[in-house]
């Protein structure tokens, strides 16, 4: 009978665990179940010592009182809107994320859908494809030195946009009511959300899916902007109510969107987003590169180890529950 802990890995999307192992070998067996229905983390889940996470979820209250010998709940990914947080604290649970591995990889990604919607680049391919080799089909198209983004929040991804922007000669503004003017040595103007909206030319989503930002864009907030704005979102797709976000191009009070996440997830066949001109959708890639997958798959076995051997992972995103963890950490 072996005397190390049992890890569950809910699921997983990469070629193989040899990180995973190397990590944890000494002092775990990993068990993957490659489930994302939290109804099929049981039974192996039932005594886990820890609980590695992707995609797989909700986790709630209920999926974590099954769990009792559960220490820790890590996530590979950066955002942590699948995880019942206060629960976890409640019962005692850390949970960590992994909020550096792709910041310059979803920068990258989202000045490039920024570029390819302001300068057609995805439609004139089409075009070509299609046999024609025209200009006038993607006309209006206006120059980015001299106009305007605005970037919803002002995080580690956003900052590296801003100065990255700031480099074509667009003026940045930033809405972050976590970040105070001039607190880094980084590009832009922090404006009010609304004044952000009326003024940008260009307005790139980088806040967490939260209760409070869950569907901040809204039919009020596509009347706000300019009718020559484009949306970009490589964030979380919920943070769009999709429903009005197709109303706004049907009527026409924005130019287009560049979406890297959508709601829901995948955007099903047929839906009213796809198949326009003026829409640009990526399969959640955003946050992709060789680097960043390693960086990702050592993050989270890095956080369970340190648990197990009775040390405080770095990156708790439940920082509260120190004192009075399962861990007794």
């Amino acid at each position: 009978m072996s005397n190390k802990a049992k890890v569950v890995l809910t699921d997983y999307v990469w070629d193989n665990l040899d990180i995973e192992h190397d990590i944890l070998g000494d002092l775990a067996n990993i068990i993957p179940i490659q489930k994302t229905n939290p109804d099929e983390f049981f039974p192996e889940a039932s005594d886990c010592d820890a609980l590695l996470n992707t995609y797989g979820g909700p986790i709630t209250k209920e999926v974590m009182d099954k769990m009792p010998n559960c220490k820790i709940i890590a996530r590979y990914g950066i955002g942590v809107d699948t995880i019942d947080i206060k629960a976890a604290t409640d019962a005692g649970i850390i949970v960590t994320n992994n909020p550096t591995y792709c910041i310059e990889e979803v920068a990258e990604h989202t000045v490039a859908m920024l570029l390819t919607a302001a300068r057609k680049t995805a439609f004139y391919d089409r075009l070509v494809r299609a046999g024609r080799w025209e200009v006038p089909p993607g006309k209006p198209l206006f120059r980015l030195f001299g106009s305007t983004v605005g970037l919803v929040g002002f995080g580690n991804i956003a900052r590296h946009v801003a100065k990255a922007l700031a480099g074509l000669g667009m003026n940045v503004q930033y809405s972050d009511p976590f970040v105070e003017q001039g607190q880094f040595n980084v590009p832009g103007n922090k404006v009010e959300f609304d004044y952000l909206l009326e003024t940008s030319d260009y307005v790139c989503i980088h806040a967490p899916l939260m209760p409070q930002t869950k569907h901040m864009f809204d039919a009020k907030q596509f009347k706000a902007m300019k009718n020559n704005a484009i949306l970009v979102n490589c964030s979380r797709g919920p943070i769009i109510n999709t429903d009005a976000l197709v109303a706004a191009l049907d009527a026409k009070e924005i130019a287009g969107v560049a979406l890297d996440t959508t709601d829901p997830e995948p955007l099903p066949n047929p839906h009213p987003l796809r198949d326009r001109e003026n829409v640009i959708i990526n399969p959640h890639s955003a946050w992709y590169s060789e680097e960043a997958m390693i960086k990702l798959q050592k993050g989270a076995p890095n956080e369970v180890a340190l648990v197990l051997q009775g040390k405080p992972p770095i990156n708790i995103v439940n920082k509260n529950v120190l004192g009075n963890t399962r861990a007794g950490i």
